[in-house]
């Protein structure tokens, strides 16, 4: 049985800005649920769901705030999945304030921090798929494909400004 994966968001409007992430995950396959809840409004559906995440198959966690950005850290907590934690850009200070405060962790609870804007939430979910590929061959299969297909679009880019100049 292949674990799932889980992305959780502060907001439903973060939704446009992680959809990246979950994009990437369905391209590859992996089951993947999509949950709104908050480290602040709704903390203890955060904890129910953090606490069973185990029970019930997940074997990733990506959590999505802006802000003051506290989800993932709230989740890391009542876990020992790994985490992942996308700042969410937005707001007065464009992400840096979730981008800290994702990253800024203290010793014992981690949390792996992608970048703020639209590559860090495609990162989020490569990274996830890469955890959950080391126990999953045929997943691992798929990311290979996945990183050859990018790099050949990458050389065809190149072949096409070669051509052109």
């Amino acid at each position: 049985m292949s674990l799932k994966a889980a992305v959780l968001m502060g907001s439903n409007s973060d939704l446009p800005k992680i959809q990246g992430c979950i994009d990437i995950l369905k391209k590859l396959g992996v089951e993947t649920t999509v949950r709104v809840m908050s480290a602040h409004r709704t903390p203890d559906v955060v904890a129910d769901f953090t606490d069973n995440a185990i029970a019930n198959g997940y074997g990733v966690i990506i959590a999505a705030a802006g802000g003051a950005a506290h989800l993932a850290g709230a989740v890391a907590a009542h876990t020992l999945l790994p985490v992942i934690g996308i700042p969410v850009e937005g707001g007065a200070f464009h992400g840096m304030d979730a981008l800290l405060a994702t990253v800024q962790m203290p010793g014992g609870i981690p949390v792996a921090t992608v970048g703020v804007g639209s590559g860090g939430a495609t990162n989020a979910g490569l990274l996830a798929a890469e955890m959950l590929a080391l126990a999953d061959p045929a997943l691992r299969e798929k990311l290979a494909a996945e990183r050859a297909a990018r790099r050949e679009k990458v050389l065809a880019a190149d072949a096409e400004i070669q051509n052109a100049l």
